[in-house]
């Protein structure tokens, strides 16, 4: 047993489902646990254990950090290597550890972006923060409209060779650059297994860029997220803003509250009818319509609580959609 205290559940592995990242060896969660919010300087170190703890103990393998997560920017990777020096270092082969860069981190011109010097100074910094040896997955962040993909791509294989990280990956790539990206990759022999894009019933980007289709012709794995569009696709704005919600508290760029419109109001109230119809919570359903198809490798989700955590694995099981809740799906959000 760790020092700690914490031994991991011996089970945890039963009920968890895993899949390929694309054509490669790597086995994903279905689903995994992203640390873009709630494991910041500001938040509950207490709780922050019990979630990563919940979450492992329920065969999530998968934990996705940033550099310029908090915040502030770096303190996610900090409390993360709090936790993992405390709790999961016994567990380190078990773990898929995954970071990024390419979003504004320190001051001066190479704090941002994807260049070279960004992207393996950023990867350094990050090993310090968390503690680790390496990272099971490096991203690049984001496309770069002033650096070559090249360039970039080069400094993702420069990670593997140097064994800071295990494998590449990117984030928030059309599909065009995605194909691009894993042509550069394979003449670099550099094992690309995953892109990490925002992706929901009310987000549907990935099918309209082309990197649904092409990550299946490519061999990629998809990772999805915000799959709840920031809270929207829960319970929580069904009647209004609550006063202790990120929107009320304005600490989401994205999520405003001009967002929630009448005609918002109506699409989600018509989806959390339809869920219950399906014994679901509005949550569920939508973790489980990203998951749908397969083509999703694995679903990030947030959580403020270990029971979000639970509640989020239940959909496992129950990722079928009739062609018709489909259709009412697209038909509710003006997809068709």
């Amino acid at each position: 047993m760790p020092e700690s205290g914490y031994c991991a559940d011996k089970n945890r592995y039963e009920s968890m489902e895993y899949n390929h990242s694309g054509s490669s060896g790597l086995l994903l969660p279905a689903i995994a646990l992203g640390m873009w919010h709630n494991f910041g300087s500001a938040d509950s170190f207490d709780n922050m254990q019990e979630m990563l703890r919940t979450a492992f103990d329920y065969g999530i393998t998968y934990f996705d950090l940033a550099n310029n997560y908090g915040p502030v920017p770096g303190s996610a990777e900090e409390n993360f290597g709090r936790l993992f020096a405390k709790d999961f270092r016994p567990y380190r082969d078990e773990l898929i550890i995954a970071s990024k860069a390419g979003h504004p981190m320190w001051p001066g011109p190479y704090g941002n972006w994807g260049s070279r010097k960004s992207l393996l100074a950023s990867l350094d910094q990050s090993l310090r923060r968390t503690g680790l040896e390496y990272f099971d997955i490096f991203y690049s962040h984001r496309p770069d409209p002033e650096t070559p993909l090249e360039e970039t791509m080069g400094a993702l294989a420069t990670a593997v060779q140097q064994g800071k990280a295990l494998y590449a990956g990117i984030s928030n790539y059309d599909g065009e650059s995605t194909l691009r990206a894993a042509e550069i990759l394979k003449e670099l022999h550099c094992p690309f297994v995953v892109n990490q894009s925002r992706y929901s019933i009310l987000d549907r980007r990935i099918e309209d860029n082309g990197l649904k289709n092409v990550a299946r012709e490519a061999g990629v794995g998809i990772v999805a997220f915000s799959p709840l569009a920031q809270g929207l696709l829960t319970d929580k704005y069904l009647e209004g803003v609550p006063a202790q919600s990120r929107m009320a508290k304005g600490r989401s760029v994205s999520l405003k509250e001009s967002v929630l419109t009448a005609e918002k109001k109506e699409q989600l109230r018509q989806l959390n009818e339809l869920a219950a119809q399906r014994g679901q919570s509005l949550a569920q359903m939508a973790l489980a319509w990203v998951l749908k198809d397969g083509d999703v490798t694995s679903v990030l989700i947030g959580a403020s609580r270990p029971q979000q955590i639970k509640e989020n694995i239940a959909v496992l099981g129950h990722t079928d959609f009739t062609s018709e809740e489909l259709r009412r799906i697209d038909e509710i959000v003006g997809r068709v």
